[in-house]
């Protein structure tokens, strides 16, 4: 079924420098019962269009500086569609060619007439176009709406930001690059004393990964029993599920493990992440949780190995995703590990949560564009 949009009166912007086009067009549209706001040069469309919500602006791409090549003109396009959801624009010119009009379409223009016009039709243009106009910007802003509900839902995903077992400080958080993304963590209680948790990076990015994350999450929540006596078990069946039902091309990155507070032993599964860092609270020597088994769901036939690691008192472990260590890549000035440890060590005494809070700080802020999803979890024996 088609939805359609009825055309009731318009709220037009009109740009030209000539004002007996703007009086023309003027009256062209008050003719038909429309109404036309009227500026006369670059400037002056930008404020309007800021200060008003327009249902269509009808531009000149020529104006007093230049009256050949349209290059105002091309330039305000590119500034009036920065603008979040901005009104469908027409162009003019009285120096129409194919090139100027393609130029215009690239840059954002929906339609393109060629002085002097033909009054019904630029009036069928200018309804035509604020009819889809107003479907694309519904649409655009259901778009919104349904996002915002996913990220909401994304976000009562994760715990609770810290917790505290008897003598065991742990926390983690993630900082999406998108409204949603497809990093996951978790924290369970596998039994008195006896923590799990899962640091996991879907492929892709966007809200199909986000439906992979939250399957992934389903998966372990579903299972993470299985844990407390055999975390490669666990990790076993999680593969199968999550290669079941997701498509042949999808994978996971994934750090899983199982913290006993009473011995201070780690057991854990490295699935093609990132390695987790050990950071003694002596002399701050550094032990990396590396590789135990590919990644999760890419393979049916898939079998992982366990290992353990002895933490002593003070010691932090730390599990990242590449958001962290691949932050400034695009720049040429990748963060890295180095850095990463550098950061570490020097929030070596502060609460997890604050160590956790300044990896990401720094991560962000070495690449102003974020482009990857950033997640940190983190643990500290006491």
């Amino acid at each position: 079924m088609t939805t359609s949009v009825e055309i009731g009166p318009l709220h037009v912007l009109v740009a030209d420098d000539r004002s007996d086009v703007l009086e023309a067009l003027r009256l062209l549209l008050k003719g038909a019962g429309h109404l036309a706001d009227l500026v006369d040069s670059p400037q002056g469309l930008l404020r309007a269009a800021e200060a008003a919500d327009y249902d269509l602006i009808l531009m000149d791409l020529n104006y007093a500086r230049d009256t050949t090549s349209g290059s105002e003109g091309l330039d305000l396009l590119a500034q009036l569609h920065g603008a979040e959801s901005p009104p469908p624009v027409i162009v003019m010119t009285a120096w129409g060619n194919i090139d100027l009009a393609v130029e215009a379409m690239r840059r954002g223009a929906v339609d393109f007439v060629q002085k002097p016009w033909d009054n019904q039709r630029l009036l069928g243009m200018v309804e035509k176009q604020a009819r889809e106009g107003a479907l694309r910007r519904r649409a655009e802003s259901r778009a919104r709406t349904e996002i915002e509900i996913a990220r909401n839902v994304q976000q009562r995903l994760f715990p609770p930001a810290s917790h505290i077992l008897s003598s065991t400080a742990y926390a983690g958080r993630c900082a999406p690059a998108r409204e949603v993304g497809g990093d996951y963590y978790d924290f369970f209680d596998l039994a008195p004393g006896v923590l799990g948790f899962v640091l996991a990076d879907v492929s892709g990015k966007g809200i199909a990964a986000a439906l992979l994350m939250a399957n992934l999450q389903g998966c372990f929540r579903s299972h993470a029993a299985i844990a407390l006596d055999s975390p490669r078990s666990l990790l076993c069946a999680v593969n199968r599920l999550f290669f079941d039902s997701t498509p042949p091309e999808q994978f996971a990155t994934l750090f899983f493990g199982q913290y006993d507070e009473g011995t201070r032993r780690l057991r854990y599964v490295n699935c093609g992440h990132p390695a987790p860092v050990v950071i003694a609270s002596a002399g701050g020597g550094v032990e990396r949780l590396g590789t135990t088994a590919t990644v999760l769901g890419a393979f049916r036939d898939w079998d992982c190995e366990e290992r353990s690691v002895q933490l002593s008192p003070g010691d932090t472990l730390v599990a990242y995703s590449d958001g962290v260590s691949e932050a400034g890549i695009e720049s040429d000035e990748e963060f890295g590990e180095g850095r990463v440890l550098e950061i570490l060590r020097g929030c070596q005494g502060a609460p997890v949560d604050a160590l956790i809070a300044a990896l990401i700080e720094a991560a962000q802020a070495a690449d102003p564009v974020q482009g990857d999803d950033i997640t940190v979890v983190a643990l500290r024996a006491e």
